[in-house]
């Protein structure tokens, strides 16, 4: 679990007892918006900025490019980092650099200088939609909630790629008002009150973990492999952006570069990009290609449209972003109630069936069209935009495991961008002799196969499922209606089960029938895992004579243990049940209190052997699996619960600890699924 996630603070309490407050949320949509605004903001300052500085409007054009690839590589490292330094940190430290960005563009006089600042914006941008749905997971986690805050992932959606279309009509009024530095120094007050609202309301984080020095921290970042997407990313984005005349070198890189980034990423523990994650949840990973298809279709009409009723059309910067104006109007009113309703299948099939309309729109138009029909086509893409938006953000909150939903958030951004970036590929390419009709017809065929792809992925896809309601008739129990497991995939290389207090004296407080179950499915689920090669760790509770004496009298748990003499390591029924004993290699310890860790060299054993994921069986749920969950969690490991492979005599406590307690720190499994996430690694 990340570092933040494990938090005990009260953030309820630190957003005035209101839980998702408008403190609390304020600043988050604050900062989320940030990305998206500058995104679009640039699109009717590139032909001012082009003039002012005696540049082609093709030259201008790195000026999209390069905060597109910044950002498609800063998303998820701020989502990793926000994950593991803390969210609030990550957060305040990318509003100071967009501070900064917009300065440097503000006061920039030359290309070279404004692409910079771009860099800049971009990079410091990324941070706020990831660090703020870690924040949101957290809370919701925390408040118990089981389904998705839709009214605060509607906020986010609002302040993420709903706004991304008001940015070109605020770009035109900006630049034909004041001038083009204003794409860049908007972000100064904007970026003052983010910081100050973020410094006074967003909770802070908790202090970072006293053992983790620089080189621990750079491995559970995985900065090699934040480096390789990187390197990929770039070299990708140059070859899309040099089409039609296609840099060879650059695609042969890219390929390189994603080799060794599977190369990497398959051999680390924290991996920054897990693919084998991705792999074993197919739907998180559609979720991300969706993204990208449908955002190319917004963005080109952002892009390329405009460009085309600029040049083609004859409107002006102004005139053009506010023809675009109703489209984010209505991406916004359609946002908020659509989220609330945690809807995810309805949403993308609507998205789908509008961009393919939008784009048959825009394969009809000509420059001699009223301007009315232009405005209709757009809104049909601000439907597709705000349906689109809603849905994969709510289903990327329903698949990410929690722990990664900082990651996960910036990559279903860095997908939008891959979409984004190859838009304005398509859009140079289709208008490499000027912005005409043709080749906005061209540009309306293109979207049109787009769209017909993202159909038929999203009505092929079993999995889309609103969260807390199920699917297919009532009471069908049909594998194909079961949403696709979002769990982790277990690297055996890294994975140990842990055996606790399967013990005769223990397992005598169970009934027969009901102890003789658990040990059939705890002893089917050690022969997988010794069958996949990982690890099995014993733990036992036993006391020697200096054990007992060492007891205090204030334990009220152990005090009378020792007083009566009980437990003696010697006697057969404090050994491990013989149904489950151990083998040559195992690890076996021995404590003398709850926990399976605080008394035992446990943690250190299992350190040696490279070991980052628990899977947790014992008794009783409330003893050694509740106090191994709450240590093992601080100390970084990742866990996993065997919902049928732990028991204890009070049914209640046991209900309330599987279903309330231990999701916020362990992912919730049963013996079947741990063989499958086993074979899945």
């Amino acid at each position: 679990m990340t570092a933040f996630a494990r938090s005990t603070t009260n953030l309820d309490a630190a957003a005035g007892g209101k839980g998702f407050g408008w403190r609390f949320t304020t600043p988050l949509y604050v900062g989320a918006a940030l990305n998206p605004v500058n995104s679009s903001i640039i699109a009717t300052a590139l032909v001012p900025i082009a003039t002012a500085l005696h540049v082609s409007v093709g030259s201008a054009t790195v000026l999209v490019s390069c905060l597109y690839l910044a950002s498609a590589v800063a998303q998820p490292t701020a989502g990793k980092l926000a994950e593991e330094l803390g969210p609030r940190r990550v957060f305040l430290s990318g509003v100071l650099l967009v501070l900064l960005g917009g300065l440097v563009g503000g006061f920039g006089q030359s290309l070279a200088v404004l692409t910079v600042a771009r860099v800049l914006i971009g990079i410091g941008t990324s941070a706020g939609y990831p660090s703020a749905m870690v924040l949101i997971r957290c809370r919701a986690a925390e408040a118990g909630m089981s389904t998705p805050p839709g009214g605060v992932l509607g906020g986010m959606a609002i302040a993420g790629m709903a706004v991304a279309a008001v940015g070109p009509s605020l770009g035109g009024v900006l630049v034909d008002a004041a001038g083009w530095h204003w794409a860049f120094l908007i972000n100064i007050p904007v970026t003052a009150m983010a910081l100050a609202m973020a410094v006074r309301w967003v909770p802070h984080d908790p202090p970072a973990p006293p053992h983790r020095d620089l080189r621990t921290l750079a491995a559970r970042i995985d900065v090699g492999g934040i480096i390789c997407f990187g390197g990929t990313m770039t070299a990708l984005v140059i070859f899309i952006m040099s089409l039609p005349r296609a840099d060879w070198t650059a695609l042969a890189a890219a390929v390189v570069l994603a080799g060794l980034l599977v190369w990497w990423e398959l051999r680390t523990p924290t991996p920054f990009f897990d693919l084998r994650g991705l792999r074993a949840n197919g739907a998180l990973a559609r979720t991300y290609l969706r993204s990208a298809l449908t955002l190319l279709g917004a963005y080109t009409v952002m892009y390329g449209v405009t460009q085309w009723m600029e040049s083609a059309r004859g409107l002006s910067a102004q005139q053009a972003g506010l023809v675009l104006l109703p489209m984010g109007v209505l991406s916004a009113l359609l946002t908020r109630p659509l989220s609330r309703r945690n809807l995810i299948r309805g949403p993308l099939v609507t998205a789908a069936l509008t961009m393919l309309l939008g784009s048959l729109g825009i394969a009809f138009l000509t420059a001699h069209t009223p301007v009315v029909l232009i405005v209709a086509v757009t809104l049909v893409f601000g439907v597709a935009l705000a349906t689109t938006t809603v849905g994969n953000q709510t289903a990327l909150y329903t698949q990410a495991p929690p722990e990664q939903i900082g990651t996960a958030a910036g990559l279903l951004r860095t997908f939008g961008y891959l979409g984004s970036i190859a838009s304005a590929a398509v859009t140079g390419m289709v208008f490499k002799d000027g912005a005409t009709d043709s080749g906005l017809h061209s540009l309306g065929i293109v979207l049109v196969v787009a769209a017909a792809a993202v159909l038929a992925m999203t009505l092929l896809d079993r999995h889309l499922k609103t969260p807390g309601r199920p699917e297919g008739r009532p009471g069908s129990t049909s594998k194909e209606n079961t949403p696709v497991s979002t769990t982790p995939a277990l690297d055996p290389k890294h994975t140990a089960l842990l055996v606790m207090d399967f013990q005769p004296a223990i397992l005598a407080a169970l009934p027969e029938d009901e102890a003789a179950a658990l040990l059939d499915r705890v002893e089917k689920s050690i022969a997988e895992v010794r069958a996949h090669g990982a690890t099995i760790a014993y733990v036992r509770v036993a006391f020697t004579e200096s054990d007992w004496d060492a007891v205090p009298a204030t334990n009220k748990s152990f005090a009378l243990a020792a007083q009566h003499r009980v437990m003696h390591h010697e006697e057969p029924t404090t050994a491990i049940h013989q149904r489950l004993a151990p083998r040559d290699g195992d690890i076996v310890v021995r404590k003398i209190r709850f926990g399976g860790m605080s008394t035992t060299d446990l943690d250190q054993q299992l350190r040696d052997r490279d070991i980052t994921h628990l899977v947790l069986s014992g008794i009783s749920t409330s003893g050694v699996v509740l106090s191994t969950v709450i240590d093992a969690a601080d100390r970084d490991y990742q866990l996993y619960v065997l919902s049928d492979g732990v028991a204890d005599s009070d049914a209640d406590a046991h209900k309330v600890l599987l279903g309330n307690v231990f999701p916020s720190r362990a992912h919730i499994i049963d013996t079947a699924e741990l063989g499958d996430l086993l074979r899945t690694a």
